[in-house]
């Protein structure tokens, strides 16, 4: 009779063959070969599953992957004793067609403009019932840095003990794809359309970088996330639930059936917006970046826009060239501005 091999623990793993997070996936292999404290949350068969399966997003969705893994982290930060408050958008609308529901936790549906006024009245309400229960408030990007951002700036300045994450998809991908104060200049959409050398996408010099706004509130705690780094993501999210008061994460999240391109390219284009130093991923406590993620290998912007329908014109104009030096300066400007050249640290 042949001998049963010995499965194989952390202890039994060389250091140079240490297991990175994209290898763990959910309950799966990799996740049982690190010790339990370098596990992801959704290894674990108690997490909360706060939305879970049957829902109707698009194949491919970053927004429904990004709500996951922060929420679910935030349920287990929380002990479960969390309630959430969401905009209308697409997170919205694919979770909730009446009368079914892929929420497995209190949740609120708001309007469009509202969530962070909800979420602060929700955590008055909790306050005067002498209850702990922590609120989360999120939307989208139209949600947050156009519809609802007075509320939100409010919501910062009375330093709301109020977690907002923004899943940023760079328009009004719900209702038709529409330009949002996020859309990047050059890009193709509902109501920027290109037109030859004239007009080559959205505009350059307009919209907003709301975690800059949001540090300019002084709150407690500001980050910025992509769902190519999951294991970052959580981490920050963690961090967030540690703080009282106001805070804010905005998590880029891609949009296969706005941005024009395959739905199995989400995660190589979340990579790719950080790798071109487009997105700088950065914490920040009370005003002050406190932590950056260095750029591993930096990319050229050419990388991150062939993959997209939404920046195709760019490729064949003079005018379109333009745009894409204008796109790569504000990548080495955010590369020179928070420092991410720095190979030799060690990335997760």
């Amino acid at each position: 009779m042949n001998e049963i091999p010995k499965l194989r623990t952390a202890d039994d793993i060389p250091a140079d063959q240490k297991v990175k997070f994209y290898q763990k996936g959910t309950f799966t292999v990799g996740n049982r070969l690190v010790d339990a404290d370098e596990r992801n949350v959704q290894s674990s068969m108690n997490r909360s599953n706060a939305i879970t399966s049957g829902h109707r997003a698009c194949q491919g969705c970053g927004e429904a992957l990004g709500a996951r893994y922060a929420l679910d982290t935030a349920m287990r930060m929380t002990g479960g004793d969390m309630i959430a408050a969401n905009a209308t958008g697409c997170l919205e609308v694919f979770t909730t067609p009446y009368p079914e529901t892929s929420w497995q936790m209190p949740w609120m549906h708001s309007l469009f403009g509202n969530a962070p006024a909800v979420a602060s009245g929700m955590q008055a309400a909790m306050k005067a019932k002498g209850r702990n229960t922590r609120v989360i408030a999120q939307g989208g990007d139209g949600g947050t840095v156009d519809i609802g951002f007075g509320c939100l700036s409010g919501m910062f300045e009375r330093n709301d003990d109020v977690l907002y994450i923004c899943y940023d998809n760079e328009a009004y991908m719900n209702t038709g794809v529409q330009r949002s104060g996020a859309t990047p200049g050059g890009a193709r959409t509902a109501t920027t359309m290109p037109a030859g050398e004239a007009y080559p996408g959205n505009v350059f010099g307009t919209g907003k970088n709301l975690p800059k706004i949001a540090m300019a509130h002084n709150i407690p705690y500001v980050a910025t996330a992509s769902v190519a780094y999951l294991q970052d993501l959580e981490a920050k999210v963690e961090k967030a639930m540690s703080f009282k008061g106001a805070r804010y994460i905005h998590v880029y999240v891609p949009c296969p059936l706005g941005w024009g391109c395959a739905s199995n390219s989400t995660i190589n284009l979340a990579r790719l917006v950080v790798e071109t130093g487009m997105f700088p991923l950065f914490e920040a406590e009370h005003g002050q970046v406190t932590a950056t993620r260095p750029i591993r290998s930096r990319v050229p912007i050419e990388q991150y826009l062939k993959p997209q329908r939404r920046f195709a014109h760019l490729f064949k104009t003079d005018a379109g060239a333009e745009a894409i030096k204008k796109l790569q300066a504000m990548c080495d400007y955010n590369i020179a501005e928070y420092d991410l050249l720095r190979p030799e640290e060690e990335t997760v």
